[in-house]
């Protein structure tokens, strides 16, 4: 009963903590998707496989655990979708511990990179960066994030976005409307260049958020339902505990009165 009550203790204060974390992650959500629909509205999508031969994968998941099903969710739905419908090789990225211990036997040599302990801290634009580092290292036509999506306290959805890499980006539309514009300075393929690399960057540090935000509204809900379920089972073991009590003391008196009984006659 003592180690029941204690652990409902320590699932209150978690509960609260997430819960104060989930403010300032909504926050940094709402803040990074108008840049990152900004960039989505100029540079668009990569819906299919069409002209994709290499794809890297970057499936975001939490560093800690307690926290619902969001990481399982990711690591199946990753395996499920595996890669995009014409692409020929498919290497994984993995942020976050939960996702690494997940997928790296599913994955195989597939497996080209993870980064872990980036969620434990407050999210930064940096760790964003790094991972976008390491996803143009592996020199792919496209790289697609996967990632839970942020809507309410109570939902959230496994998300893709897929970026193109600049070759992509400049046979594709935009590379055919940006020649209206006259540009000053670099050539045109460094231009499309930075772009692709600054849409990935920010695509990446949005999901990193979107799944973050996600993490701490599931944590809310697996620590009040931890709860009431640790109040439930404190509330039948202080029952037994007095039923058996009572039992013994019943016992007791029965065999007293018993004995009295016994040595008056």
């Amino acid at each position: 009963m003592k180690s029941v009550a204690n652990i409902v203790k320590i699932t209150k204060a978690m509960k609260m903590v997430a819960a104060a974390r989930l403010r300032n992650a909504q926050t940094n959500v709402i803040e990074s998707r108008g840049m990152r629909e900004g960039m989505h509205r100029m540079m668009g999508d990569l819906p299919s496989g069409e002209g994709v031969e290499t794809l890297v994968s970057v499936p975001m998941t939490s560093d800690r655990g307690l926290c619902g099903g969001i990481n399982s969710n990711i690591n199946k739905y990753t395996k499920q979708i595996g890669g995009l419908n014409e692409a020929e090789k498919t290497s994984y990225v993995v942020v976050g511990e939960k996702g690494r211990a997940g997928l790296v036997r599913e994955l195989g040599d597939s497996f080209a990179a993870s980064y872990v302990d980036g969620t434990k801290g407050a999210p930064g634009f940096s760790f964003s960066s790094q991972v976008a580092e390491e996803i143009l290292e592996q020199d792919a036509d496209a790289a697609r994030v996967v990632y839970n999506r942020f809507k309410s306290a109570i939902t959230f959805e496994p998300t893709l976005a897929t970026v193109q890499g600049a070759k992509a980006l400049e046979e594709g539309p935009f590379g055919t409307a940006i020649e209206a514009y006259e540009i000053e300075g670099p050539a045109k393929s460094e231009v499309l260049a930075d772009l692709s690399e600054f849409n990935l960057a920010v695509t990446v540090h949005n999901g990193f958020l979107e799944n973050s935000c996600s993490e701490q509204a599931s944590r809310v809900q697996a620590m009040e339902n931890s709860s009431k379920n640790g109040g439930e089972m404190l509330d039948a073991l202080t029952l037994l505990y007095n039923r058996t009590r009572q039992a013994a003391i019943t016992t007791e008196l029965t065999e007293i009165i018993s004995g009295a009984a016994a040595i008056e006659g």
